[in-house]
């Protein structure tokens, strides 16, 4: 009884990943439901326990948009590629909010999460990911208010087949910043004062990235390369382009994708070779 017993024993082996080894989807399957729970979390944190609740995500990006109009599209009077300068902001305005405010979760995601590092075993890119997701609420709740905005100016905007597109150009937003914000997220884990960094970068990016004007204001040849090394360029003239017909994207939109593909590998790649100390320091 007891041989028989012992031959039906199986053995599981747990070895060390290969040197290469920087992702693993069979993680994301088996803890599918902390993924979830961890996003729902977030989401009912940022709407119950706040004073303006859902009204944030209203008025963050109209008031940006106000300034905006008022300082470029009145007094600077920049170029808007024909449409309604406040059209021409907010278009930017929705991939650039859902950028930074993902690439500031997934940057203190980590440290935010300390008890949960500290006490159980989770895969721990599951949180960095997890901090970026919920912020889709934001984005689908400004798509809402931009629908508003193009019916009041129906004789100025025009849509087409592009904006099929769409879908496209807000993966990459969020691939941007979850690539971005695995460096972050690790940094901060060992330099606190990357905390204080991150917000003056953010703002430092989104003056450097076609939100207030367009992107074909940017001098053509190596101008035109080095700021293309901004994948944030590429994915707001591709929103831009998808909504409301404005210039078509160009080789920004190529060196967008090929800067996001970087960042996004030497970021899991680093990542990976830093969580081992993360429950010890955080």
């Amino acid at each position: 009884m007891s041989n028989q017993q012992g031959r039906n024993t199986s053995v599981t082996v747990i070895e060390p990943p290969g040197k290469w080894h920087f992702f693993d989807f069979s993680e994301f399957r088996t803890h599918h439901e902390l993924l979830y729970f961890l996003t729902w979390r977030d989401i009912k944190v940022r709407y119950k326990q706040a004073l303006l609740g859902i009204g944030w995500a209203v008025i963050q990006p109209i008031m940006l948009m106000i300034v905006f109009t008022f300082i470029f599209g009145k007094m600077a009077q920049v170029n808007s590629e024909g449409v309604p300068y406040p059209i021409f902001a907010f278009v930017a305005i929705l991939p650039w909010n859902l950028f930074s405010t993902s690439l500031n979760k997934a940057g203190q995601s980590l440290v935010s999460n300390a008890g949960l590092l500290q006490k159980v075993y989770v895969p721990r890119l599951i949180i960095p990911v997890a901090s970026v997701l919920p912020n889709l609420v934001d984005f689908f709740i400004g798509s809402v208010i931009l629908g508003g905005m193009m019916i009041y100016y129906h004789s100025s905007v025009h849509l087409s087949w592009t904006i099929l597109l769409l879908p496209i150009f807000t993966l990459l937003a969020l691939l941007s910043a979850l690539a971005a914000g695995l460096w972050l997220a690790a940094l901060n884990v060992k330099y606190r004062d990357i905390k204080q960094v991150s917000p003056f970068l953010v703002r430092l990016w989104m003056w450097v990235s076609p939100v207030a004007y367009s992107a074909t204001e940017v001098p053509t040849g190596i101008w035109k390369v080095i700021y293309g090394l901004n994948p944030m360029a590429g994915v707001i003239q591709g929103f831009r382009w998808a909504i409301v017909g404005g210039e078509r994207p160009d080789v920004l939109i190529f060196l967008s994708i090929g800067i996001v593909l970087i960042l996004l590998i030497t970021g899991l790649i680093y990542f990976r070779k830093t969580e081992a100390y993360f429950a010890d320091i955080v």
